[in-house]
């Protein structure tokens, strides 16, 4: 007959091996791990275009092209920056031509001209702040901007005397306030320059 301190070994040994078995070992492995805290995830631009509920011909054109225009604008900030924004874009047809607003609304007129990438690149800076903003009055009100990071890297595109003007809610030079300002290249450092002037404090 087993004694009682015996019993009291026996069940603490099996205790022991099973916590130290296989099948511990591997469901434990399998709890997910928390995430990491070094980067926070990426925030996104989203879009939404209010659409009348039986379009027009003339509509139904403008939807097709503003669609086109502001996913590739969309992609592309998304790719290349971490700014969220909750962008509502609309057709109205009384607008000359497209603008942005800090409150997250994009508007386009009835010139297919500017249902463009560069021009949904440009107004969705304004939904940010880029003209519109508190930070962008403190940091482009003299002509220049002088917050650091942005300017920093406008040097490394440009040379150790480059600079970002401003003016009339707009900058350059990558602004895309016109369509010969649109490239590739201008369009990836368009969107790098406007994060950065986030990361100044615009």
């Amino acid at each position: 007959m087993s004694t009682p301190w015996r019993n009291k070994a026996v069940v603490a040994a099996l205790a022991a091996a099973l916590l130290a078995a296989p099948g511990i070992a591997q469901a434990a492995a399998l709890t997910p791990a928390p995430a990491s805290q070094e980067r926070v995830s990426a925030a996104d631009i989203t879009w939404t275009l209010e659409r009348a509920g039986n379009p027009t011909q003339d509509q139904q054109s403008a939807y097709d092209l503003i669609t086109r225009a502001m996913n590739a604008a969309v992609a592309r900030y998304n790719n290349l920056s971490d700014l969220g924004k909750t962008i509502t874009v609309r057709y109205d047809p009384g607008v000359p031509t497209a603008d942005g607003n800090l409150n997250g609304t994009i508007r386009f007129g009835s010139n297919r001209g500017y249902m463009t990438e560069r021009t949904a690149l440009h107004e969705i800076a304004h939904t940010i702040g880029v003209g519109t903003s508190a930070g962008w009055s403190r940091l482009g009100g003299s002509g220049t901007w002088t917050g650091a990071q942005a300017t920093a890297l406008v040097r490394q595109f440009d040379g150790a005397s480059a600079r970002i003007s401003t003016g009339g809610g707009h900058f350059w030079p990558y602004g895309l306030n016109y369509d010969n300002e649109f490239s590739n290249t201008a369009a990836d450092r368009h969107v790098r320059i406007v994060a950065a002037m986030v990361r100044d404090g615009l």
